[in-house]
């Protein structure tokens, strides 16, 4: 079951420069009847950033993303769109939405610095340490439908982690289970902020579009 907040259709960007975009421009149109969706964008000029209402930064390499924002004249008005309006960063777009970012390559990496957390890069290891995990979700109660478990199959490839939480008002939303008796707490990988969401994992690699809608409802009460 879907909680509409405003009937108005919405337009949502993904952006577009590199990275696993067009899975979650797939999970997009799949819901845009049922969420009311007028457009979805692939994002790549200032001009489609500025027709839209929400946007969703992919998963990819973040200091590649960033450069070629940056080379197209991208970076500024990006940085102006997630000050205000919703906007969903996943792996890669989690850590260019970040205060701060650990881990980065020698010459460091621009970041948006929006969202008031610091990450570690590639916390949990190269492409062969991909895993997936799934885990209860109480953030998501409010899209599962009646009788359907609320566990999520969670995938990391190359994922970022949130290591440091800088403002009281960052919401942690999933955490893993610690992975020995020593650890007080797992590492957290969901958080939203306002009008931000960042995730360390892919859930446009699932089946399950539970996030997707969980982000659509989180943007129609941000604009």
């Amino acid at each position: 079951m879907t909680i509409s907040i405003d009937s108005r259709p919405l337009n949502i960007g993904v952006l577009a420069l590199q990275g696993a975009f067009s899975e979650h421009v797939i999970v997009l149109n799949k819901l845009a009847n049922t969420e009311n969706i007028s457009k979805v964008i692939e994002v790549r000029t200032k001009e489609q950033l500025g027709s839209i209402d929400a946007l969703i930064i992919p998963g990819g390499e973040s200091t590649t993303m960033a450069l070629i924002a940056e080379r197209s004249g991208l970076i500024e008005p990006l940085r102006e769109f997630v000050k205000t309006k919703p906007t969903w960063g996943t792996c890669a777009g989690l850590i260019l939405l970040s205060h701060k970012a650990t881990n980065t390559k020698k010459n460091g990496q621009e970041l948006l610095g929006v969202l008031p957390v610091t990450v570690s890069r590639n916390k949990f290891g190269r492409q062969v340490d991909s895993f997936t995990i799934s885990l209860p979700s109480p953030c998501l109660d409010a899209v599962t439908e009646s009788g359907n478990s609320n566990s999520f199959p969670y995938v990391f490839i190359r994922a970022p982690c949130i290591i440091g939480i800088d403002d009281p008002l960052v919401q942690e939303l999933i955490v893993l289970p610690t992975s020995s008796p020593a650890e007080e707490k797992g590492d957290i990988v969901a958080v939203k902020y306002k009008h931000l969401l960042g995730t360390s994992f892919h859930p446009e690699l699932t089946n399950d579009n539970r996030w997707h809608q969980y982000f659509i409802n989180m943007a129609r009460e941000n604009i």
